[in-house]
This record gives C-alpha cells, structure tokens and sequence, in this order.
C-alpha cells in the first residue's frame, strides 16, 4: 500500500465490496444521523451500488470515502472528502470511529493526518474544512489539535429532534 495513506497505527483504503454490512450498520446507527445529516435509513442494495461506484475518479465524483484500518487490519471507521472543488482546491472531510470503545486511541487523529497529506500531496488541495456542531467538542478538539481553525459560525444552522444546534465552520490550509 501507498505509504502516503498510512500515519501513525491506521492505513487508509479503498471501499470493498465486502464492506456492504459495515457500511449499512454504520449508516443506519441513528444515533449518528445527526452528524451526518441524515434522515432515512440505507439500504444495502444502494450502498452496494455506492460501492460499486466508488472505483469513478474523484475529479469525477466530487468525492472519496476511505475506511480506517488499524494496523491490525481491524475497519474501525471511515474518513470523507466531499464537495471536491478542483478548480479552488477545497474539499469537505467528515470522519467517524464508530464504536465509542474506539474513540480516543488517535486513529482519528492519525487518519485526519494521512487524509491531509493524501489530499495536499497527491490531489493538490489547498484548503480542507469540516461543518462541526458547537457542542460536539471531541471533534472540534479533534479537528483543532490538527491545525484547522474556527472560521465562523452558522447560527441555528442544524434542525435536530431536540431544537437547532450552531455550527463552526473549521479550516486548515495545507
């Protein structure tokens, strides 16, 4: 594998067809939905589809999902570039670790690293930034501990069961 997509105790890889169950448990965990803006459920017939495309180009497809594997080949989240801008040289990036007795062993922060050199050295990016809700501090300290820096903020920017939630908008400069 391509060194450039390793940091740390994580390597990041493409999407493979056996990651259909993965994907569906991931995408279908309601207590996330939030995070992504989601509001129905995912079926495995599309996300085999979404699978099946992710071999198209980013230049192509305006956007690229990674799994995080630990070095023990363990697939214990994914990292996402999204609204690729080729011509501004920007690009969106969402992560998850999805089991909570995985958060806080640095493989976010790891692939967060991996996922900016990647996006610096091989796609020539000059700037990434991520939507982050003001109470989501593991992430916010996540993203800032990495270099990115709050931009401003979307007030009442997130409609959620329980009322509107602001949004910093974080970026880092590569």
């Amino acid at each position: 594998m391509n060194e450039i997509l390793k940091y740390g105790n994580i390597c990041l890889r493409a999407l493979e067809p056996e990651d259909v169950d993965l994907l569906y448990q991931w995408e279908n965990d309601t207590s996330l939905w939030e995070l992504s803006n989601t509001v129905m459920p995912f079926s495995k017939f599309l996300l085999q589809k979404y699978i099946d495309e992710s071999i198209r180009d980013i230049y192509d497809t305006k956007q690229l999902r990674l799994i995080i594997q630990t070095t023990e080949g363990i697939s214990v989240g994914a990292i996402d570039l999204f609204d690729f801008e080729p011509y501004h040289r920007r690009a969106g990036i969402g992560i998850l670790i999805h089991k909570t007795e995985e958060r806080g062993k640095g493989y976010a922060s790891d692939a967060l690293q991996a996922l900016c050199n990647y996006a610096s050295n091989v796609l020539g990016i000059h700037q990434l930034y991520a939507n982050i809700t003001t109470d989501n501090t593991a992430s916010l300290g996540l993203f800032q501990s990495a270099g990115f820096k709050i931009s401003g903020t979307k007030k009442e920017w997130l409609k959620t069961l329980t009322g509107w939630k602001d949004e910093y908008l974080v970026q880092k400069f590569l």
